[in-house]
């Protein structure tokens, strides 16, 4: 049943990438707990405007938990305390009448805060651009029977396709890893016949172009798997440093 409640919000507010930011109280009256968390932004946003203020900036486009465009770390929580959850897909009505919520950007090098609670991802499109892909000329699609796969490889390479590269791992971690974003990239090709071609420069290209983007390593603290709306397990960094280690034998 609906409800309404009143919030106290603590959100980082920083006017560019070269100013400094600092936290910012907000009272927000009369919230659904039917509203997401970017529409409760969004009501935010209008009383602001009405009295003249900035707007909080924050990144959103399909609101679906499809898309990977919102992430914002909610009370310490990337995406929030709610498992297997977008920012887009969370809810009011976990959240009680009077709480206090503290609203916070992405933490890492390699995401620089643009402004407010945007950051800088193209980090990610230039791992990928590295060698997230399949490049050679396979002709038209095979009869899907053609190919054996065993399904166990079927299920985890789709297991690992479901990464819409949101950034929380990254986010979470206290190293500020992509381990699990590039991990999960990797295993999604390397899994199937198509990408094992490939597999060497891959894996050499993506993980050389993540250590270039100045991000932490992986020291399997699991913060990752723990908060990633998609569940993305850690065996993807395993199957990484395989790929990698074979790359590098070879």
């Amino acid at each position: 049943m609906e409800k309404l409640i009143n919030l106290t919000l603590k959100i980082w507010r920083q006017k560019n990438a070269k100013s400094s930011g600092k936290m910012v109280e907000y009272h927000v009256k009369d919230v659904s707990t039917e509203m997401s968390f970017l529409e409760m932004l969004d009501v935010l946003n209008e009383d602001l405007s009405l009295k003249g203020d900035d707007p909080v900036e924050f990144d959103s486009d399909c609101r679906e938990g499809i898309c990977g465009t919102c992430g914002v770390v909610i009370n310490g929580i990337a995406h929030g305390e709610q498992k297997a959850t977008t920012v887009c897909q969370l809810h009011m009505r976990h959240f009680k009448d009077g709480e206090t919520i503290t609203i916070e950007p992405w933490r890492a090098r390699a995401f620089p805060v643009i402004k407010d609670l945007v950051v800088d991802r193209k980090a990610f499109d230039r791992i990928m651009a590295s060698g997230g892909y399949i490049s050679i000329k396979t002709g038209s699609a095979a009869e899907a029977n053609s190919i054996l796969i065993p399904k166990e490889d079927s299920d985890l390479a789709m297991d690992m396709a479901a990464c819409i590269g949101c950034g929380a791992c990254v986010a979470s971690c206290p190293n500020a890893s992509a381990s699990l974003f590039v991990g999960a990239k990797i295993s999604q090709l390397s899994l199937l016949p198509q990408g094992k071609i490939e597999a060497k420069q891959r894996a050499e290209n993506m993980v050389a172009q993540m250590d270039a983007e100045m991000f932490g390593a992986c020291t399997n603290i699991q913060e990752c798997e723990a908060v990633c709306p998609k569940e993305i397990s850690i065996s993807g960094i395993a199957r990484m440093r395989r790929e990698y280690f074979k790359a590098a034998v070879k």
